[in-house]
């Protein structure tokens, strides 16, 4: 990719943030005023110099024909430049502060904005990427590469427009001064193209490589840290440290890399603005010898030159800061232009109270072209009727429910809510009707009464405990240190897996949802808990249309309806003394079981 397009899509970078950049022109305004003054005081900077060089120092014949100039003592006029020496520099300090700081708040309050777009829509996101993605690559992407587009949005891309534009205004200055000095000084013009052409694209690509190699360690972090008691059970930390250790090495070197691309080009930006330099103290100095110039003017002339090279040196500076930050910028725009698989068609309407008749009318469903998942699947459940789904491992329980809940859509049939699809509601309005409980419950890190009532508005501390009664957790929270003000750890872990369950039956329960789904709820709960568990589960599912996945067939024997999947069929439906009297698959493995049960 060329500098030119390079560029191109940086604007279209800014142009995709528009929206979020929009709310502060003003105070960019402002700060744009503050920064083209700082260079316009710049401008005037050299000047008392040359005047007390030329006229108070040396004495020149020719600002005699400057009738002010003229007028004025030297003392006079050494004062007056003392003073606007002391002038310009501090109204240049404050326009530097104004720019700073505005660009700065601007900078922060769009860098929010866009962390915060970016992460509801990866919230956004269908079940199907974030099975595929890696979740502390994922966290990189929202912290560390959008704090990166602050550089493209604000501090390097403004900066460098106006660096540009001072860089043109300085040469027309320069120009007025002296043509043919001003030709000559930018001889080394070609050379900073080609140097910062050459560059600037090998900084992204190390760059890229780098904020991969980042989220590569940022993934293995948290997955090991997610599943730290399964790591010391099984002595697995200095493997992952191996590991950690690997990535941790190759982001290192690619880091190493970019750096050392960014000051490369840095370096030869400052060995061809002295080339410029010499070239100008000489011809400059040759021209004032022969009395072309004034000493003054040569003064004058090489400050300018100074202050003309210096947006130059600023864009070697921002080149290389937004060939990193293009890269992150990569990475965020990957992710923002992932569409959803499952949305909210055009004419999608909010979900009436649903009754729970619920209809999966040859339903389809395959993650992946050729892989099928579900086969054929033709349900006719009625409200409040308690369905179990069981089946061998693999077979396809936990994706038919996902189907309900609209985690993914069927590639072909319906599933049907009260005689309606429900890819024709809302997943806003859908949803909140569909109460889950799953095997493994996660608790978030925060109270046990937040924990309850998360995304509830209005809940009173009364159904709360009427919920947890249901769930029999009242008890057991109440003799808690804080009660319900309990904080739990980080996914519930300072409670232990039956409390942990009964508190999602209670979350469950407040939500008062028509339809209930239960994916094995008892799974490794011991005898007590799990008595616990299954009598706030029969409370739980009165009068709600219940889908109870479960490898436990003892509980599967309560079910209005059975179902037995194997490869993504319905293999058996019926009661359980149907399945029972069929004597087929069902009543196989239900002897086993009842037999280990003895």
């Amino acid at each position: 990719m060329s500098k030119a397009q390079n560029v191109s899509g940086l604007w279209g970078i800014l142009v995709y943030f528009w929206s979020d950049i929009r709310p502060q022109f003003g105070l960019l305004v402002i700060s744009a005023i503050a920064l083209v003054a700082d260079v316009g005081l710049r401008v005037l900077e050299p000047w008392p110099l040359k005047f007390v060089f030329d006229y108070v120092l040396l004495r020149s014949k020719k600002l005699n024909n400057i009738p002010v100039i003229a007028s004025l003592e030297p003392i006079t006029l050494l004062t007056f430049s003392a003073v606007a020496v002391l002038l310009i520099t501090s109204l240049r300090a404050l326009a530097a502060y104004w720019s700073t700081v505005g660009l700065a708040t601007v900078g922060s309050r769009v860098m929010a904005k866009v962390r915060n777009h970016l992460y509801c829509h990866l919230q956004d996101l269908s079940l199907a990427y974030h099975t595929k993605a890696r979740s502390g690559d994922l966290i990189i992407r929202v912290s560390s590469d959008a704090s990166r587009l602050q550089e493209i949005m604000i501090t390097a891309a403004l900066p460098l427009v106006v660096s540009i534009l001072t860089l043109f205004g300085m040469i027309g200055v320069m120009f007025w001064i002296n043509p043919s000095l001003t030709l000559l000084s930018l001889f080394t013009l070609p050379l900073f193209w080609l140097v910062a052409n050459r560059l600037s694209q090998r900084i992204k690509d190390s760059s890229l490589k780098q904020r991969q190699q980042e989220g590569a360690v940022a993934a293995t972090a948290a997955e090991s840290i997610a599943a730290i008691k399964l790591v010391k059970a099984l002595s697995l930390q200095d493997a992952f440290a191996r590991v950690f250790a690997q990535q941790n090495q190759r982001s290192l070197k690619e880091n190493v890399k970019t750096q050392r691309l960014a000051a490369h080009l840095e370096r030869t930006v400052d060995a061809v603005i002295a080339l410029g330099t010499a070239i100008v103290l000489w011809y400059g100095s040759w021209l004032a010898l022969r009395d072309a110039l004034t000493p003054g003017d040569v003064l004058v002339f090489l400050t300018y030159l100074k202050n003309a090279f210096k947006p130059v040196q600023n864009f070697a500076k921002y080149t290389g800061r937004l060939a990193k930050a293009a890269a992150s910028s990569e990475r965020i725009l990957d992710v923002l232009n992932q569409q959803p698989d499952v949305y909210d068609l055009p004419d999608a309407i909010p979900a009436p109270i649903f009754r729970g008749a619920v209809r999966f009318d040859r339903v389809h469903f395959a993650y992946q072209s050729g892989q099928v998942l579900l086969q054929d699947i033709n349900l006719n459940i009625q409200p409040g009727q308690q369905v179990a789904i069981v089946g061998t491992s693999g077979g396809g329980k936990s994706t038919l429910v996902s189907l309900l809940l609209r985690l993914y859509d069927p590639t072909a049939g319906r599933v049907m809510i009260d005689g309606r699809d429900i890819r024709e509601y809302t997943l806003a309005s859908l949803r909140p009707q569909i109460s889950v409980v799953l095997q493994d419950s996660l608790l978030f890190a925060a109270s046990i009464r937040e924990n309850i009532s998360y995304g509830i508005a209005g809940v009173s501390d009364a159904e709360i405990e009427d919920a947890t009664r249901l769930a029999n957790a009242h008890d057991f929270i109440q003799a808690l240190p804080q009660g319900y003000d309990t904080l739990v750890g980080e996914r519930g872990a300072t409670l232990s897996g039956g409390q942990r369950q009964r508190i999602a039956i209670a979350r469950a329960a407040i939500r008062q949802a028509p339809i209930l789904i239960l994916d094995e709820p008892t799974t490794g709960l011991d005898q007590g808990n799990e008595k616990a568990v299954i009598d706030a589960l029969q409370q739980l599912s009165e009068n709600r249309t219940t889908f109870l996945i479960t490898h436990d067939l003892y509980l599967a024997t309560r079910a209005d309806m059975i179902l037995y999947l194997e490869n993504g069929q319905v293999v058996e439906q019926g009661t359980h003394l149907e399945l029972m009297q069929q004597n087929g698959r069902y009543a196989a493995l239900y002897q086993v079981q009842a037999s280990l049960r003895v």
